[in-house]
């Protein structure tokens, strides 16, 4: 185990996870990590591999996989007895496997007797930090090159150029956090409706994000984060949540550093309805699938206007409190009663007596108005008036105000798939050409 340095030990002495069991076999100087928690995931971890061994090899010797398999002492005997067969896979691959010819394989063992997650904690955030702190211990850190944390989920697939691209980005770019591009697979007819819906959601609500100017705007998919250790140091590691775990992360790495985009790697979610985790792809899926509710309704884009005009002058100008309400209450009513019920005449006034700097002005106002204030605004405009809308309708107001045209405009309220499709892929090329 190579000496590690000051700035790792006392991350891992503050904030680091109980040690469980890690095996590996591999004399390889480890510059990238890629950590893969995983329930109840044997199939799965097999097409993973199966990806990751088709994806390019120029940086293998560099590379280590590690799977985070778990499960709490209360989980069904049914995943516990998936997790034992995984970790049985695991294992025999590890002796089948020439560490010279391919990237580098480990796990850690979170499910058998003695090792659980606790019931209080255990779940996806756990299990993520408990891969992110042990891989803390196995980087080479000899090399000045950056040591690179991966997020990754079992049920995925990715683009053959995934390792190259990510080392050789955050080596070009000096980026310390950025996400891959994602994209859910529309071949399976079942669900293929449920899924489309979901990606239209996922990306109406970045996009209009991005056209609000909010710092914010950026996709919060756990299977797509990477960053450096340096700021997985400073935002003190991975939380534990057991669901959202990802946009919590995310949001503490961007009020530190700049979210980068990986645009040309792809990682591939699984479209699968599922029980792991209460947000996310898997219970959209299944909300879908059920009928529960109307699933074709997106937040009103209205509401983004508002938001749009609120950046606009919280972080352009320094008045007062009373200034900032004031001019507040003339974007709307809302949006004032918003910020009086967040106090935020109280919070302002404590921010301008903290802050020394411009900069640090400027940078107490992002952490102030992050990306859940920014979600409790909107929430609280759709539930004071600005009512959800249509999803289509939705679209072509927000493909209207980004200038985009487009030639097959539907004023039905859910036109047919094919349409969507294009919606879909219309929203993916705007992504695309926005930095």
């Amino acid at each position: 185990m190579p000496a590690l340095p000051l700035k790792v030990k006392k991350y891992l002495e503050k904030y680091g996870t109980e040690v469980r069991p890690f095996e590996w076999r591999s004399s390889a100087q480890i510059e990238l990590i890629v950590v893969v928690p995983a329930i109840s995931e044997y199939e799965n971890i097999k097409k993973l591999l199966t990806s990751l061994e088709a994806a390019d090899k120029k940086y293998a010797d560099k590379i280590l996989v590690m799977f985070v398999v778990n499960n709490l002492k209360s989980s069904g005997d049914e995943v516990k007895r998936k997790n034992q067969k995984t970790l049985e896979f695991l294992r025999s691959s590890l002796d089948d496997k020439n560490p010279n010819d391919s990237f580098s394989v480990g796990f850690i063992d979170a499910a058998g007797d003695g090792n659980e997650l606790d019931e209080k904690n255990g779940g996806v955030g756990l299990a993520r930090k408990i891969g992110m702190d042990t891989a803390l211990s196995l980087f080479n850190y000899k090399c000045t090159k950056k040591k690179i944390l991966v997020c990754l989920d079992a049920d995925c697939t990715v683009s053959q150029n995934y390792f190259t691209e990510i080392y050789e980005e955050f080596n070009r770019q000096n980026f310390h956090a950025a996400v891959t591009a994602f994209q859910h697979s529309l071949s399976n007819k079942e669900n293929r409706e449920a899924i489309l819906c979901y990606e239209i959601f996922l990306r109406y609500y970045v996009l209009s994000l991005r056209f609000a100017g909010s710092p914010y705007a950026f996709h919060t998919i756990g299977s797509t984060m990477i960053c450096d250790i340096e700021s997985y140091i400073k935002v003190e590691g991975m939380n534990k949540q057991k669901a959202a775990e990802d946009f919590y992360f995310l949001e503490k790495l961007a009020k530190n550093v700049s979210i980068g985009e990986i645009k040309n790697v792809v990682v591939f979610p699984s479209p699968r309805g599922s029980w792991r985790v209460p947000f996310g792809t898997g219970q959209r899926v299944n909300r879908f699938l059920s009928h529960i509710q109307n699933e074709y309704l997106l937040y009103n884009f209205n509401s983004f206007l508002i938001l749009k005009d609120w950046l606009q002058l919280f972080l352009t100008n320094n008045f007062t409190a009373e200034e900032f309400l004031s001019e507040a209450e003339k974007i709307h009513s809302s949006l004032f009663a918003f910020l009086t019920e967040q106090k935020f005449e109280k919070t302002w006034d404590q921010i301008m007596r903290t802050a020394k700097t411009g900069e640090q002005l400027q940078r107490q106002k992002n952490i102030w108005f992050d990306g859940f204030k920014t979600l409790k605004l909107i929430h609280y405009l759709r539930d004071n008036g600005f009512l959800q809308q249509p999803m289509f309708a939705s679209l072509n107001q927000l493909l209207k105000e980004m200038k985009v045209e487009i030639d097959f405009k539907s004023e039905e309220e859910i036109p047919p798939f094919e349409v969507q499709q294009k919606y879909l892929e219309t929203l993916h090329s705007l992504e695309n050409k926005l930095s």
